[in-house]
């Protein structure tokens, strides 16, 4: 196994490596990621964890996650939201849970430079986003789910929209290295982009999770100034951040989850905001295990690890890809700094040029 050697942003190469490794011993023969030991299987974090994988350099056990994927996509593009011992356990597929694919086969693509390995996945990653794109809605939002009778869920989420919104570009990006043209697709993704800057109430309220703080930011959809705007806002932070603790993962709650912490320094660091985004992973190194897996998360009140004795490989992965992206990688850089991914096509919006939304975008803030 030959391990990829730069220097880390907190934790040292030792400790990510460590961190690693302990992803590795999760991993099942047949490539799949689960949670834990005996734990579901989801393709979003299983995505996360194989990307772990190759950032430190196990880059045959990352592939063998992807396989994986490829095994159990349905015909439909789609995957079942959760499996077990090769069972689905829950047959809903989550939009951005399938788009999510995409991100990580640009990524490894990246780190590799291996066109084989993006020949060989473009099938599963285009069967992936026509199943995506037929859960989008005339006005650019798309909708969260399709229950495995065909019904579409009936809202959009800011969160898993956002995220959505990386991971097309990251499809389209895989399309034009190929030679492929996809001007439909370019049309979908600067529509959803559209919807996710000037039209925030088609999507539904759920701002009682950290997520809808920070994903506009971390999925591409807010950049620069009004990204540090929105990361900035005291209301935001009163209502999510611990003092020397990390991220609530939702408000009502005195619960920090090191998942989201990660997430967030991912988007401090994407915003610019480069000391908070330091200062935030020092905190939620607290979690940190002794054979270098993590807490899912803590309840600061009662002073105890929830869920019990629970420490996730996503929220490993999560560690390594915000330690990797505060020290410079250059593949984690690229996918989440997104400066070279494709933009997509927006819609004209009334009195407003399309550099205008480019250049000034409206944030989809809610109280």
């Amino acid at each position: 196994m030959q391990r990829r050697e730069f220097h880390f942003a907190v934790l040292t190469p030792a400790e990510l490596s460590q961190t690693v490794s302990w992803i590795a011993s999760v991993q099942r023969r047949d490539g799949s990621i689960p949670w834990f030991e005996g734990g579901n299987t989801d393709p979003w974090d299983h995505v996360e964890s194989a990307m772990a994988l190759a950032v430190g350099g196990l880059r045959a056990e990352a592939e063998r996650a992807y396989g994986w994927l490829v095994g159990v996509q349905r015909p439909d593009g789609s995957f079942a939201d959760a499996m077990r011992d090769g069972e689905v356990v829950d047959p809903i597929s989550d939009a951005n849970h399938v788009a999510y694919m995409a991100c990580g086969v640009w990524h490894h693509y990246l780190l590799t430079g291996d066109r084989g390995f993006l020949e060989s996945m473009w099938p599963a990653v285009q069967n992936a986003v026509h199943f995506v794109l037929g859960l989008q809605q005339p006005e650019g939002h798309i909708l969260w789910k399709r229950d495995p009778d065909g019904t579409p869920g009936d809202h959009a989420l800011l969160t898993g929209s956002s995220c959505t919104y990386l991971s097309l570009r990251c499809a389209l990006a895989i399309a034009h290295e190929l030679g492929l043209e996809r001007p439909d697709w370019e049309l979908s993704v600067g529509s959803l982009r559209h919807a996710l800057v000037r039209l925030p109430h088609l999507f539904a309220k759920k701002d009682r999770f950290s997520m809808d703080w920070y994903y506009p930011v971390l999925g591409g959809v807010l950049s620069g100034a009004a990204a540090r705007t929105r990361l900035n806002d005291p209301r935001w932070r009163a209502r999510f951040l611990v003092e020397g603790r990390g991220a609530r993962c939702v408000s009502d709650e005195p619960w920090v989850t090191a998942a989201e912490t990660c997430e967030l320094v991912m988007s401090l660091e994407l915003a610019g905001l480069h000391d908070d985004a330091h200062q935030v992973l020092e905190w939620v190194q607290y979690l940190r295990h002794d054979d270098g897996s993590y807490w899912t998360g803590h309840n600061y009140v009662e002073d105890a690890h929830f869920p019990e004795g629970e420490r996730t490989t996503w929220t490993a992965g999560a560690n390594v890809l915000a330690s990797a992206l505060l020290g410079g990688d250059g593949p984690v850089s690229e996918v989440l700094g997104g400066l070279s991914l494709p933009r997509g096509v927006e819609p004209s919006s009334a009195g407003a040029s399309r550099a205008e939304i480019h250049d000034e975008p409206v944030e989809p803030v809610r109280d």
